[in-house]
């Protein structure tokens, strides 16, 4: 009894000590999967400047990652720690391979083991103790996310050491994808700013961006072999102010990336271990091409680049046989330009009120023996059609298309993924089909919606308050009492998605995605049963101080 007062007196005295504000804190976002830590006031490792980082030289991930840690460090404390590789007394390790998988290799069933999922791929352990921090994972792609983990932890304050308490800290991700969309083609951003994007996605653990590239309003894409349809299909005469009303700015708007562009995003990316998603949003969704290729529309056109938001009648006319030829020339570019094993196709908002009108789509129709069935338009048949033609040749590359979970509607091959973005109802019959799914309902997930209640005071955005960050936080993907076990295994991830209509600038979309990305990461990373909302918003201050100190703009006050 008397041991355990002094102790407990101890914890109080040291929670009064202004050494609290130099100690690190575990709780980060994502929460990890577990913490052991001694609460012992007196079992703490230092952290000084001056002190080394070691790692594997010859290993150009974890060089790399080495590199990061040491600028994370001294970013949020002032601490410069070198890079002594081959210093064994180094006050942080990063090291290839856990413990647990030595401990089961040396069982002989372990050789008859199922292969590791891309989730356990990513999973590390912390340790610190008396020799220091040891970051350790299966691939280095798990030591940057301890990394992250550990960079999160450190109080922000200007410092010659950090106090860090002895620890273990085990940790994987739920879920294999976690996605982030950015809308650059209602609004362009620059390459930099996409840079800090992803750097930003990093810190809460994501690892696919989903970029959205064309559309109605302008094309974003360098496609060589069609040198003027990105010249003159990004630009647009002018933007409607507010929601359509029939007022305008006047001002031409415009930008695209080159493919060199398009490679360093992808190469910046994959260095934070961040798969880049592009999407070219295909049949509907098109104006922006129409304007440079009329003959690719079921009118003939002239179809200026569309100046207002909202879906276009105005699609690719799936009868002329250009078409396809269009979409395969622009795809082969998409795929020698982007290593991703996805390919977002959209195939979704594609009216189909010029396929009832155009000959061309009617012969077609009748060429291809389509009759309605009751359940599906030969129209709607029709663009499953165009679909089929798109996911073959995409597998002939060696792709998996992604689509809205329109595409769903006259059927795909397993080997498609489907996007569920008007609710739930898509992801849960995709997965019913066996189709891999990723979550990202318009009511928990659209975060292009208004954070706050009181609308007025926020900057103009679409749609009302439906989406706030408790909103975001609240999702369930897996949805247990709606599929089988063996269907819920089908739900790969989640997403939440940033459109651009009226988000212009910088600081606005990273004020729309903050802290909203650090709800979602938890919904992405952790488990249910470890989700709790008051426990998320006590951990949050610490991430915001951290988007302070690395300068990006984020919403205050959550709801």
């Amino acid at each position: 009894m008397k041991k355990s007062l002094l102790f407990l007196l101890g914890l109080i005295l040291f929670a009064g000590n202004t050494d609290a504000q130099m100690t690190a804190d575990y709780r980060v976002i994502p929460l990890p999967k577990s913490i052991q830590a001694n609460t012992n006031p007196t079992q703490v490792f230092t952290l000084k400047t001056g002190m080394g980082i070691a790692y594997d030289a010859t290993n150009a991930e974890l060089s790399r990652t080495a590199q990061f840690l040491q600028q994370w460090v001294e970013e949020a404390t002032g601490i410069r720690l070198a890079l002594t590789p081959k210093d064994k007394k180094a006050a942080i390790h990063l090291q290839i391979g856990l413990d647990a998988d030595k401990k089961k290799k040396s069982k002989k069933a372990y050789t008859n083991a199922t292969p590791l999922t891309e989730q356990q791929l990513e999973a590390y352990v912390i340790t610190v103790n008396n020799h220091g921090i040891t970051l350790a994972g299966r691939q280095p792609v798990g030591i940057f996310r301890a990394a992250q983990t550990l960079r999160k932890s450190l109080p922000l304050v200007r410092t010659d050491a950090v106090l860090m308490p002895y620890a273990v800290i085990e940790d994987e991700p739920r879920f294999s994808y976690r996605g982030v969309l950015l809308d650059c083609a209602r609004h362009f951003f620059t390459v930099e700013t996409i840079k800090q994007m992803l750097d930003v996605m990093a810190l809460h653990g994501s690892n696919q961006f989903h970029w959205h590239l064309t559309e109605d309003q302008g094309w974003r894409f360098e496609v060589k072999a069609l040198p003027e349809l990105a010249l003159k299909g990004s630009i647009r005469e002018q933007t409607v102010i507010g929601p359509n009303a029939g007022i305008y700015d006047g001002e031409p708007y415009g930008g695209y990336y080159t493919q060199d562009e398009c490679r360093e995003i992808v190469r910046y990316a994959a260095e934070r271990y961040i798969n880049v998603i592009p999407e070219i949003d295909l049949p509907g969704h098109m104006q922006g091409a129409l304007h440079v290729y009329p003959n690719l529309g079921c009118t003939g056109g002239p179809y200026p680049v569309k100046t207002e938001w909202g879906v276009s009648r105005e699609v690719l006319c799936a009868g002329n046989p250009e078409t396809m030829r269009f979409l395969k020339t622009v795809l082969g570019e998409v795929c020698d330009v982007f290593p991703s094993k996805f390919i977002h196709i959209g195939g979704d908002e594609c009216p189909k009120n010029r396929w009832k009108e155009c000959p061309k789509c009617q012969a077609k129709i009748k060429e291809l023996g389509l009759v309605d069935d009751g359940k599906h338009s030969v129209e709607n048949q029709l663009q499953t059609w165009v679909n089929h033609e798109v996911e073959d040749f995409l597998l002939a590359r060696g792709r998996n298309l992604i689509g809205w979970d329109e595409t769903l509607e006259g059927g795909l091959t397993e080997s498609a993924v489907v996007m569920s973005w008007r609710g739930v109802k898509g992801g849960i019959e995709a997965a019913r089909q066996g189709h891999r799914v990723i979550m990202s309902p318009n009511v928990f997930a659209y975060i292009d919606h208004p954070q706050l209640k009181d609308v007025a005071k926020q900057p103009r955005t679409i749609g009302g308050y439906i989406v706030s960050a408790s909103k975001v936080y609240s999702f369930e993907p897996v949805l247990p009492d709606s599929l089988t076990v063996e269907q819920q295994q089908c739900i790969i991830g989640q997403q939440v998605n940033l459109w651009t209509e009226y988000i212009g600038y910088p600081e606005f979309a990273f004020y729309q995605l903050l802290p909203r990305l650090g709800a979602a990461s938890e919904v992405q990373w952790c488990r249910p049963e470890q989700k709790d909302w008051d426990d998320f918003t006590a951990r949050l201050p610490r991430l915001e101080r951290l988007y302070d100190r690395i300068g990006v703009k984020y919403c205050h006050g959550l709801e």
